[in-house]
């Protein structure tokens, strides 16, 4: 190991059934840097830290820290502790009903005649955090602070416990900017103390306001380490999508829409906004269109649609449906008005996994008529057998239970569930996502189809190609905020990603 290296991983390969989640993965940390690990979901960030703290074993590869002769293995995050490496997570893993000073020593209480030494303890909680600038009442509890407060005695906990390696998973997801900023300086702090940070973030004005160094994974391997200053906005973006596009037939083609004649427009957004989450932004969305929410992860595309839809309740701004001013406090208000919202995640928030596919496809129609219009059996098994049909789902029966079902069609069953409803605006969020490409292009052309029967459809993917393929316009986001659109003569990869990189380096 080279002098300044505090961490060495080396060829580090993992898999879980049917899935390589690392490959060959290489990284290196220096003393006193702040290191952001980048790629999008799927890409591996997760399972390299895992790897490393001692939550997941590997197959093969090697890691080196400083200062440990030979090659060290973390079976637990004990164990990482003790090799110096602790980590941060974006959920504050610490005790809220215990004070600073018992959750800065927990486990490793100071003690005298066999009892806690408060005084010792408390002296020793204020002095650790006064070093990094922070000066609070360690005796009070810790749920007496600010989230951002909380995050920094983390942070001090685990540099009290003498980390060469302290790992800040999402730390800032939670924080304004203000209090980012706090976090900012602590880390600042902390690398001339000489501790190596990885940072792992979606913020790309984060990384290059205060890393060195950037790694980026993709789909489980190496894409290359970067000096901040080497690698310009734009080509990080490049680097974390990906700029291979598959060699599929342009769907779009068959599609193409006459131009002239008033657009009908069905939804109008005006400062719509949820704190925390995204920030105010104007929209206009016309009947029959296909509009793609593009950006990174984190960017703020799924929270722009839970705003219109109602899972997350808005609390800014107005918005308008086909002309009207609607208030929605709830997916069900969307529902009766006319939308239908299929989520990115879709095992927690689109299958009912113990339910047969012909009560997963009825379930939303049932929700829009009521308890008291029960849907019959018999139309029951006609709406299920209809949609399994239009949609091609290979299932041995409509009685099956959906979890029998392969990803791809259950994502199948979650469409026809909603389509039944009739809705006039579709929200598809990461509709295929981990399903074969077969599949994928049957769900593409279904998305055009439904466009040129007049239904809206707004379309959230994380692959460039497929947005190209079947939007006619697309938003994009940054950081929790609308900064752009795009038309559809716009629509090409370098035009979208110099969009989502923005700032500097273009």
């Amino acid at each position: 190991m080279e002098q300044n290296v505090v961490l060495e991983m080396r060829h580090i390969y993992k898999n879980f059934p049917g899935v390589k989640a690392l490959s060959n993965v290489d990284f290196t940390l220096r003393k006193g840097e702040i290191h952001a690990l980048m790629g999008e979901n799927g890409a591996g960030k997760s399972t390299l830290i895992k790897v490393l703290t001692g939550v997941e074993e590997f197959e093969t590869g090697e890691i080196r820290i400083q200062g440990k002769e030979g090659t060290i293995i973390n079976r637990s995050p004990q164990d990482a502790q003790k090799n110096g490496i602790s980590t941060v997570y974006q959920e504050v893993n610490l005790c809220p009903n215990l004070s600073v000073s018992e959750n800065l020593f927990i486990g490793r209480e100071p003690r005298k005649l066999g009892l806690i030494d408060w005084g010792t303890m408390n002296k020793e909680s204020k002095k650790i955090l006064e070093e990094l600038d922070i000066h609070i009442d360690v005796t009070k509890r810790l749920d007496n602070y600010s989230l951002a407060l909380q995050q920094m005695i983390a942070i001090a906990r685990a540099v009290a416990m003498d980390c060469k390696v302290l790992i800040l998973d999402e730390p800032t997801s939670s924080l304004d900017d203000s209090e980012v900023e706090k976090l900012f300086v602590l880390m600042e702090r902390l690398q001339k103390k000489g501790v190596g940070i990885i940072f792992v973030t979606h913020f790309l004005e984060q990384v290059y306001r205060v890393c060195n160094r950037i790694t980026v994974l993709r789909n489980g391997t190496l894409v290359g380490e970067y000096t901040v200053e080497d690698l310009p906005r734009v080509q990080l973006v490049a680097k974390m999508m990906g700029k291979d596009f598959d060699d599929l037939a342009d769907i779009k083609e068959a599609h193409k829409k006459e131009e002239g004649g008033k657009k009908e427009v069905l939804i109008e957004a005006k400062g719509l906004g949820h704190t925390g989450t995204i920030k105010p932004y104007d929209v206009i969305i016309n009947k029959g269109e296909v509009v793609g929410l593009t950006g990174l992860l984190g960017s703020g595309r799924s929270e722009l649609v839970r705003t219109i839809y109602g899972a997350d309740k808005p609390d800014s701004g107005e918005l308008k449906f086909k002309g009207q001013k609607l208030l929605v406090n709830a997916p069900l208000d969307a529902i009766h008005a006319g939308m239908a919202y299929l989520p990115e995640d879709r095992k927690a928030e689109g299958i009912i996994a113990d339910l047969s596919v012909r009560e997963n496809i009825i379930i939303a129609l049932q929700a829009k008529r009521g308890m008291f219009h029960l849907i019959n059996r018999a139309d029951q098994e006609k709406f299920a057998d209809e949609y399994i049909a239009k949609l091609q789902v290979k299932t041995a029966s409509r009685e099956t239970p959906i979890k029998q079902l392969s990803g791809g069609n259950q994502q199948k069953v979650i469409i026809g569930r909603w389509l039944l409803t009739n809705p006039d605006f579709l929200i598809l969020d990461e509709p295929t996502r981990g399903i074969d490409i077969g599949t994928k292009t049957e769900i593409q052309k279904l998305v055009l189809d439904l466009a040129d029967q007049g239904m809206t459809v707004m379309f959230i993917s994380s692959e460039i190609e497929e947005m190209i393929r079947t939007c006619s316009r697309m938003l994009v986001l940054r950081d929790g905020a609308k900064v752009g659109e795009l038309g559809e003569e716009e629509l090409t990869q370098n035009q979208i990603m110099k969009a989502i990189a923005g700032g500097a380096g273009e």
